[in-house]
């Protein structure tokens, strides 16, 4: 089979616009959280959200073609083009057409355009089914974020979106994994998107009573772990790769951030929101994906977790991590080191998986773990080590990236550092 290497990561999230923007801003643990702006929130019971910040999608979109997407379709082109460029593909020094007709685009996205769908329903109701834009149906479908991506750069593999609330991104980079290491095809882009901060999605999110309503702190509301916590906190970004052959890649002489080693999925079979039991489910996506890896757990260094900052779900993760790490969980010199990059960005859902991949990706190659913020009084019932506020540098041989959603679907990726 073929080794499957990550050239290219692009990041679009609460924390900046822009790979580096986003990894220097993690890693100092500044918050991207703030009171929302994308609508009037007043009167909502949570009013924060984690929004991209000085976004203007005519950066990366002609003016002509914005009212064709979505935000989340915006988000994902912008995060596309950067991988892109991030990977060495310019125009005048692209990957050519032989591989630009087998490239594929998996991006995965929960929702997709939840807001346009509520305009367009509003539209309906006082004007008439005539006054609906034609635009209406491309601009809401999830597909269209991965289509409009190929579109715009010109990739002509399989393209489709995984829908699988907020594990689609990684199952996206999961199935591309598989792709390309089955000869499918040499490369493609992989990662996901999502917009939902929109007066539905705070009131739905809200309805469930999912969400933090620590509206008077919102950089200090996303707490995974800690015994504060009251909910997680919606945002929104995008997060995209770049995946490639080893062969192609070391052809071409691309930069290497990290390999792509093990993929695990599974499913709870158990509730419609609350994960199972000591996490079960996590557990043998995070077995399977180790086991695809061949590694003993003890071989992992670093795990970003889902960590979301909900008062069962943080629980439930820990005593799958527990369970499948063991003694080495235990915190302690040369032991595992866990941290939840939600902790100042929030939850991107559908989106959150590609960007925490990125960010394992960026981990393995610069050496450092990024923080848990807001751990101020660690929850007894997770007794690892999350490493709270402040980065720490360790040689990462091999990381692991947890990604589970509603419905009880998980998925998990293992990465590592490129071996001989």
């Amino acid at each position: 089979m073929e080794r499957v290497v990550i050239t290219g990561i692009g990041l679009v999230t609460p924390c900046g616009v822009g790979t580096q923007r986003t990894w220097a801003n993690v890693v100092e643990g500044r918050s991207g959280i703030r009171t929302i702006t994308l609508f009037d929130a007043a009167g909502y019971p949570t009013t924060i959200a984690g929004e991209v910040p000085d976004f203007s999608a005519e950066e990366f979109i002609p003016r002509k073609k914005l009212k064709e997407m979505g935000r989340f379709a915006h988000l994902a082109v912008a995060a596309s083009k950067l991988a892109w460029t991030d990977a060495g593909f310019t125009d005048e020094a692209g990957p050519g057409d032989e591989l630009k007709e087998k490239c594929g685009t998996f991006l995965g996205v929960g929702l997709g355009g939840l807001e346009g769908i509520y305009q367009q329903a509003i539209t309906l109701k006082e004007k008439g089914p005539s006054k609906i834009s034609p635009y209406f149906i491309p601009a809401v479908i999830g597909n269209l974020a991965g289509g409009q991506a190929a579109m715009a750069l010109g990739l002509k593999g399989p393209s489709y979106a995984n829908t699988s609330a907020c594990a689609s991104s990684a199952h996206a980079v999961g199935e591309a994994f598989e792709y390309i290491r089955r000869g499918r095809t040499p490369m493609m882009l992989a990662g996901g998107a999502e917009a939902t901060i929109t007066g539905l999605g705070i009131a739905g999110f809200s309805a469930m009573f999912a969400l933090s309503r620590r509206n008077a702190e919102p950089e200090r509301a996303s707490r995974p772990w800690d015994r504060g916590r009251d909910g997680f906190v919606c945002a929104e970004g995008a997060g995209v790769m770049v995946l490639e052959s080893l062969t192609v890649a070391k052809k071409r002489g691309a930069r290497i951030y990290a390999e792509i080693t093990g993929y695990g999925a599974s499913c709870d079979a158990y509730h419609l929101t609350k994960p199972a039991p000591d996490g079960e489910g996590a557990q043998r996506a995070m077995r399977e994906a180790l086991a695809d890896a061949r590694l003993a757990p003890a071989e992992i260094g670093y795990v970003n977790a889902h960590g979301t900052s909900t008062p069962q779900g943080d629980i439930e993760e820990a005593r799958a991590l527990l369970s499948v790490f063991g003694p080495h969980a235990v915190p302690g010199d040369g032991k595992l080191w866990v941290s939840s990059t939600k902790s100042v960005m929030g939850h991107l859902l559908g989106g959150a998986g590609g960007v925490e991949a990125g960010l394992s990706a960026l981990a393995i190659h610069h050496g450092v773990v990024p923080p848990t913020m807001n751990l101020d009084d660690q929850d007894p019932e997770a007794p690892l080590d999350f490493v709270p506020k402040t980065a720490r540098h360790r040689d990462i041989s091999h990381a692991m990236s947890n990604s589970f959603g509603f419905g009880g679907t998980n998925a998990t990726l293992v990465l590592s550092k490129l071996r001989a």
